[in-house]
């Protein structure tokens, strides 16, 4: 899901280490160091694009800070894939969506998740549980599916909201071709509960999967598509002036960030959640947004961007 930047790689990492110097340099850092995790050993994993890596190595800096040993096993691909690892102990936890968490792991529909987010993780927390998996240190940041078109074909056509994008697609089907990845093409909460909650079955072949990545390539040139899949927090969003359509149904539920912790594990290690509260309170959409920019756009490593943010936040020393 994520886009080539291998031309811009050198100078990038330039900057990044410059950055990383300068806030090393001061020797007033606070944030949660000291030994809270002192002797305990965890492995942190994650999904396979960006916003899901710099979540992931986020975790793993702060529970360095806190005195423990981390395996870093980020970058699995797929919610199946990464919460099978989750479940077999070949990971310990790793930052999860609570819409995700309600419909693709729990298997609810998406119409019977509470609008409240609180309410939202309360019910997944509760309902994992079961399952020897804990959810803590809920954050803010909403990373909801969305839909994206330019400003060029939102003023010809008139879509605005996903109301209007149904419109076209049942009237027009050869001007709303869309694309998506694969996930989201085949997953209940995805594509085709949408289709079914705003009223429209768009042709198979006016659809193409493709990775995430070319939707920020294609829909500003309207080829292959002149709508994609995007998430909220997408710094790409901005970055190439696409229109959000809005969810004028509120189809989608709230998908905010989370650590989901092996059960066993959080028991060994009662502090863990106090340790990760401050950056949970720290991550909001705006926030999450713009390290994603940074990294998409900016081009920028991601370790180095996930250490320059906990810095500057006073969350590691």
């Amino acid at each position: 899901m994520r886009t080539s930047r291998t031309p811009g790689a050198l100078p990038a990492l330039a900057v990044a280490l410059t950055l990383v110097a300068a806030g090393c340099g001061g020797d007033d850092g606070g944030g949660a160091s000291g030994d809270a995790l002192q002797g305990k050993t965890f492995t942190v994993g994650s999904k396979e694009f960006t916003e899901q890596k710099i979540l992931g190595q986020i975790a793993i800096l702060v529970l360095e800070n806190a005195g423990a040993t981390v395996k870093d096993e980020t970058g699995i691909t797929g919610t199946a894939n990464v919460r099978t690892a989750l479940e077999s102990d070949e990971i310990d936890m790793y930052w999860e969506y609570t819409g995700t968490g309600w419909t693709d792991i729990l298997g609810n529909k998406s119409g019977d998740a509470a609008k409240d987010p609180e309410e939202l993780f309360s019910a997944v927390a509760e309902q994992d549980a079961k399952n020897g998996v804990s959810w803590i240190a809920k954050s803010t940041a909403n990373d909801t599916y969305a839909f994206a078109t330019s400003a060029k074909v939102s003023k010809k056509y008139g879509v605005t909201t996903l109301s209007d994008y149904a419109k076209l697609a049942n009237e027009d089907p050869e001007s709303a071709t869309m694309c998506a990845a694969a996930e989201f093409l085949d997953r209940q909460d995805g594509w085709p509960g949408m289709e079914k909650a705003y009223g429209f079955d768009l042709p198979a072949k006016q659809t193409s999967e493709v990775d995430l990545g070319l939707v920020f390539e294609g829909v500003p040139k309207g080829k292959p598509c002149n709508f994609g899949e995007v998430f909220e927090t997408d710094g790409r969003i901005p970055a190439n002036d696409l229109v959000v359509l809005e969810d004028d149904k509120n189809y989608f539920v709230s998908y905010e960030v989370a650590m989901t912790v092996n059960e066993d594990v959080l028991k060994g290690a009662p502090k863990l959640e106090e340790v990760l509260d401050p950056v949970a309170k720290a991550l909001t959409t705006e926030e999450l947004t713009k390290l994603n920019s940074q990294v998409d756009v900016d081009g920028l490593p991601i370790e180095a961007v996930a250490e320059k943010w906990l810095q500057g936040k006073d969350l590691i020393g």
